[in-house]
């Protein structure tokens, strides 16, 4: 599957400074984890910390998947909003979630200051908007759960919002979000995992797995053996080549860059923005002054009919930036076209489908792909060593 067209911002700011070979014998490995985007880097990070022996396969070049076509708008807040969510997985469920992606967003920022990335991550606010009167009602019912469930939340009227430049009636604001370039975090988690002793293989298609005397035997396009205790699929939206159970309807979704405005403000540059519209539109700045914005959601259908839509795509995104800014001068100088998923409740799936096979997931879907990957660290050595852990509860398969 393809999961982005192929200009978008990421790869081209950064081009490739590391590079790894594909597999060229049968190896074997404690862990081998098939995916090398930011999930598969972060889920290595915390094995190799924990002096497992991995192995990690990517079947393009690493991190040139959805990581490379990601708008890294860092969020506690799910795709569900809160007081719905707490309607279909019950308070418990639905509360811890929200404090999960909160302490997520802070934990990443210890694994970068640790791996010494230039990621460029900021902490922003958090701007929930919506623009039309008849979402006010679904807004303040958002707004008094978030409030009630001890989230630090504030409430903006028209006038505050006028200070960011939005042409909005009134927003959610949140004090945790952040933003950053997942590209260069997951090249740099992956090469602190192999200075500390994992091997890497890109170009590298796995096409089957099975058991073997009680190993796990994944087999590549290239007739290879890869012999391990446990895999663990960091593949996201690929995932669903290899799971028996749906568990996501996969959306395109379509991002535009704009060229460096030079007096874009502070006050616009320290929040991050979303609304209420479904699907909802977003928008966030870089630190060279660009605003990025995506929105603009179809229903998958294939990689060349996703892309086809991209010139018009452009011109809508535009045209609904320039009703919500419209003094801000958007001058589009990059856009791409990638591939996500929703799942009925807007979380994630952790863990084993199959509880006596050595199989994992880690599959972050949704706007909070890179908050719910660094949840899905916390659990996956009790995934491993079958013990019971919360998440592995909140977010099993079969649910």
């Amino acid at each position: 599957m393809k999961l982005r067209s192929t200009e978008s911002f990421w790869p081209l700011k950064h081009a490739m400074d590391v590079s790894y070979p594909s597999i060229e014998s049968d190896i074997e490995t404690e862990i081998l984890i098939i995916g090398g985007g930011i999930t598969g880097a972060l889920i290595a990070y915390e094995l190799i910390n924990e002096g497992k022996k991995v192995v990690l396969v990517d079947r393009r070049d690493v991190c040139n998947g959805s990581t490379a076509a990601s708008t890294a708008l860092l969020q506690y807040e799910i795709d569900v909003p809160l007081h719905e969510l707490i309607k279909l997985r019950g308070e418990k469920c639905a509360v811890d979630s929200y404090f999960n992606g909160k302490k997520a967003i802070f934990d990443l920022r210890k694994i970068i200051d640790d791996i010494n990335s230039n990621c460029h991550f900021e902490f922003k606010k958090s701007i929930y908007f919506c623009s039309l009167k008849k979402d006010i009602p679904f807004l303040k019912n958002e707004f008094n759960a978030r409030k009630e469930h001890g989230f630090d939340v504030n409430w903006l009227e028209r006038w505050d919002l006028e200070k960011f430049g939005l042409n909005a009636i009134a927003a959610i604001e949140s004090k945790t979000a952040a933003v950053m370039d997942p590209f260069r975090l997951a090249h740099d988690l992956l090469l602190y995992c192999t200075k500390n002793g994992m091997q890497i293989f890109d170009r590298t298609n796995i096409v089957s797995t099975e058991n073997q005397k009680g190993k796990r035997i994944a087999r590549t396009e290239n007739k290879y053996k890869i012999t391990a205790d446990h895999i663990i699929h960091c593949s996201g939206y690929e995932s669903t080549e290899t799971l028996k159970e749906k568990v996501v309807d996969l959306k395109s979704t379509y991002v535009i860059a704009s060229e460096s405005i030079p007096d874009l403000s502070n006050t616009f540059k320290n929040a991050i923005f979303w609304d209420t519209s479904k699907p909802y539109l977003y928008f966030r700045s870089t630190p060279d002054n660009r605003i990025i914005m995506g929105g603009g959601d179809e229903d998958f259908k294939d990689p060349v009919k996703r892309d086809k839509f991209l010139p018009r795509k452009e011109q809508f995104l535009l045209y609904k930036f320039q009703k919500k800014f419209p003094k801000l001068n958007f001058k589009i100088d990059y856009s791409w076209a990638g591939t996500f998923g929703e799942t009925k409740d807007g979380l994630p799936y952790f863990g084993k489908p199959n509880p006596d096979i050595n199989e994992h997931y880690v599959l972050g879907f949704g706007g909070n792909g890179i908050t719910f990957s660094v949840i899905g660290m916390n659990s996956i050595m009790d995934s491993i060593e079958n013990k019971e852990h919360p998440d592995l509860e909140y977010y099993k398969f079969g649910r």
